[in-house]
């Protein structure tokens, strides 16, 4: 790592004692020896194990469960349900005071993706709760799935989640979140050039080296111990107490060596269970995801579809930029909801543009819940955003390193949030990748500066018009697609 002092040296100290500090990890040492301990390295005596019966549709009714096959087999020690379960209909954005419970722990009434749990059997090893596992019935009715964020939005598509009464998260009231600024129906109208685009993210499963699981112990002052993988840790705590109607402090997690996360261990979906069977038992309890459970009922990063539609002028100036963005969330809310919110307020991205118009919706699918993953939301809005970027510099024949630099915030420019820049370093970050790539910049746009140039003359922001349908940018009806959102492709 290379550190630039010359760049904003009147901003920082340079006494640093970590940035730019070569530093050895503390558990290094243990990963290269292979002596760092992690959940699964733990035997303790008398440990039960648990298994769950899964959907194998992604959409269906459950209409009845039958256990009596499974109950009968020796060493199985309880079967848990869906009534078993305290508080079996959460939210993880409870604990934010966000969202409305939409997710039960145990299906009960129909499940909404393949993988979901219906039941979970705990017996005294692992084979004997597999076997457990394939000897319960459950009776299905299939029901029409959706898989499209697009097609979810349909007139008379399948409803996903009955908890909502619509594919989508509500925020507020509003179907969606927001970005208003300026007026970009004005500004296409003035812009010399409109180019739209439409980009797509596929479902990403983190894939960890260590599946997801944990061991739950009773411990003799009627508290429970969790030697847990999750990714966080507090946060996991308190999603399980919820759903058992535990007080907090009857928890007691232990974590710190993950074997592989990237965001796809913060959904809590071992430790519940898993706990709840060491309460229901009195004994130790394990649950680990085999890799096929990890591949199929881990959450990936959810689907991001992104429309964009700028209007530029001849100059290079980016005078408006529409974006609709859609967030798949699959069958439940989990984090997706936060994730839609993030790509809204990362619009229109680094850029000042006058005229700013974004639509995020979070969009309930019969997918796989999807979760976090390394900067969800920003992520695929950056992607989509600097993707563009490169189509708009191309079509005004700049070069794509000087388009950025025209186009960067600068210190004191009024972001579409309407939030004053402060900070501002794209300008000099993009002078060094030029650098660093040996692309030749102009001295006009090496004399430039984040800390130079910014904020718009009085009167010359155009006025937010009031909130009204969008001519031209408004969601699409059924079976509408980009010519009744956008109008022309390219003019």
């Amino acid at each position: 790592m290379r550190i630039r002092k010359e760049l904003f040296a009147d901003e920082r100290r340079d006494d640093f004692r970590e940035v730019g500090v070569g530093r050895q990890r503390a558990d290094a040492l243990g990963h290269v020896t292979a002596r760092s301990q992690y959940y699964d390295d733990r035997r303790i005596a008398g440990m039960l194990h648990m298994k769950l019966v899964r959907s194998p549709h992604h959409h269906a009714r459950i209409r009845a469960i039958d256990m009596s096959a499974a109950e009968r087999l020796p060493g199985v020690k309880r079967i848990i349900t869906a009534k078993d379960v305290p508080n079996n209909l959460y939210t993880v954005l409870a604990l934010i005071n966000v969202g409305i419970p939409d997710e039960p722990a145990l299906a009960f009434d129909k499940v909404r993706y393949k993988g979901e749990p219906i039941v979970a059997v705990v017996a005294d090893s692992e084979r004997a709760a597999c076997e457990a596992v394939a000897r319960v019935r459950v009776d299905y009715d299939p029901l029409a799935a959706v898989f499209d964020v697009e097609d979810a939005l349909k007139s008379g598509a399948p409803l996903v989640n009955e908890y909502h009464g619509r594919n989508t998260f509500n925020y507020e009231g509003r179907d969606h979140q927001r970005v208003r600024f300026g007026d970009v129906e004005r500004a296409f109208a003035q812009a010399d050039h409109v180019i739209e685009e439409r980009y797509q993210m596929s479902p990403i499963e983190h894939a960890p080296t260590e599946p997801q699981g944990c061991i739950a112990v009773p411990a003799d002052d009627h508290r429970i111990t969790c030697y847990t993988n999750t990714q966080a840790l507090f946060f996991s705590l308190d999603v399980t107490a919820m759903i058992l109607k535990v007080s907090p402090d009857k928890l007691h997690f232990i974590g710190g060596t993950v074997g592989g996360g990237f965001g796809g261990k913060v959904d809590t979906l071992v430790e519940p269970l898993c706990i709840l069977g060491a309460m229901l038992t009195n004994r130790p309890v394990r649950l680990a995801f085999s890799r096929e459970e990890e591949m199929q009922a881990g959450p990936p990063r959810g689907a991001e579809r992104i429309f964009i539609k700028d209007g530029v002028m001849k100059d290079g100036r980016i005078v408006a930029r529409y974006m609709r963005i859609y967030e798949d969330s699959g069958a439940y809310s989990r984090l997706s909801p936060y994730g839609a919110v993030k790509a809204a307020a990362h619009c229109p991205g680094p850029y000042s543009i006058p005229n700013v118009f974004c639509d995020a919706y979070c969009v309930y699918t019969n997918r796989t819940p999807s979760t976090a993953m390394r900067g969800f939301g920003v992520t695929a809005s950056d992607f989509a955003i600097e993707v563009q970027m490169d189509k708009l510099a191309r079509l005004v024949g700049m070069n794509p390193f000087e388009f950025r630099i025209l186009n960067a915030y600068r210190d004191g420019d009024t972001k579409a949030h309407r939030k004053k820049t402060e900070g501002a370093a794209l300008i000099e970050c993009v002078l060094a990748a030029a650098d660093l790539a040996n692309v030749p910049i102009a001295d006009s746009y090496r004399t430039m500066s984040s800390r130079q140039g910014g904020g718009a003359a009085p009167g010359a922001m155009p006025a937010t018009p009031p909130a009204r349908p969008q001519p031209g940018v408004q969601r699409p009806a059924a079976g509408d697609r980009l010519a009744s959102i956008f109008g022309e492709r390219r003019r």
